[in-house]
């Protein structure tokens, strides 16, 4: 975990040199969920479909996901809303919903449209003060994970800020938190330490860290030469790259230390894409089983 709670990017590797130590050449270690939402956003989002599980067990084996571990995200995407159930004979098949349509549109956009670097910002602040009861614990934690993925901070005492101005009815619809939230949105107004409050609510040192192990793993002529196939290192690629982007805050550029490594993490992300994305896709599309919807 990061500071106050803030979930760490993966592989908080502090090195920063260029040569690859041992482990870096091997795949990152990531959720199944994790993985399972990479593998919607880019082979089932946007068609009517649902697809057939064995498909998944299939596609996540040359993951080194097993069958076992498959079955259980699925269930639990299920009981969470991100997946309905579909039978079709004997076989079980899984398509997206709503909930999950729109969480994989928005993990689209800041992925491929937005990216993780704030070079227009306007200096508007949006802060948000929340208390809730000690048993909504589970609605607690929706809560900070949707704050970090639209970019909030902590700075104490239930209050979150973010370098932008956030729709924050859109983010914490469904929650049933009406009434309790407070919402500000405006310039930072002296004598505030603007980057002593960065400092504070967000911490950038294992961000950096990730962001480099990314690069140590994949910036090179040929990433992950043990790998089965493209389809398994442009699903490796892109989730480890959107678990960093999760927990990006996504801060103006004029605050962020020189040399920012996910200047060059974005750019190695873009031209790997060009190789891999359309070679994963046609081994993704030939496995794929499903029904139409």
């Amino acid at each position: 975990m990061g500071r106050r709670g803030r979930p760490a990017p993966p592989d908080p590797d502090t090195a920063s040199g260029e040569e690859a130590p041992p482990g870096d050449e091997a795949p990152p270690r990531l959720r199944p969920r994790s993985l399972m939402l990479t593998y919607l956003g880019n082979y089932v989002l946007g068609r009517r479909v649902a697809v057939f599980s064995g498909s998944f067990i299939d596609a996540f084996a040359r993951l080194g996901v097993g069958e076992h571990a498959v079955r259980s995200t699925l269930a639990r995407m299920v009981d969470r809303g991100l997946l309905a159930r579909h039978r079709a004979g004997r076989r079980m098949h899984f398509g997206l919903t709503p909930r999950s349509e729109a969480i994989l549109l928005d993990g689209e956009d800041r992925v491929w449209r937005r990216g993780v670097l704030n070079t227009d910002w306007d200096g508007t602040w949006t802060v948000l003060a929340f208390s809730l009861p000690e048993s909504w614990r589970r609605v607690r934690h929706d809560l900070r994970a949707r704050l970090a993925w639209a970019g909030f901070g902590p700075i104490g005492n239930g209050t979150w800020i973010a370098p932008s101005a956030v729709d924050v009815p859109a983010l914490v619809d469904g929650l049933g938190l009406d009434g309790r939230l407070k919402v500000f949105t405006g310039p930072a107004q002296a004598p505030t330490d603007v980057p002593a409050m960065l400092g504070e609510a967000f911490d950038l040192g294992p961000l950096a860290a990730g962001h480099r192990a990314f690069l140590r793993r994949w910036d090179r002529p040929e990433p992950l030469p043990g790998a089965p196939d493209d389809l398994a290192r442009y699903l490796w690629m892109t989730t480890e790259w959107l678990e960093l982007v999760r927990a990006d805050p996504r801060l103006p550029v004029e605050h962020l230390p020189d040399g920012w490594p996910a200047v060059r993490g974005q750019r190695l992300l873009r031209e790997l894409r060009g190789r891999w994305e359309a070679p994963a896709r046609r081994i993704a599309d030939a496995a794929i089983e499903c029904i139409e919807m």
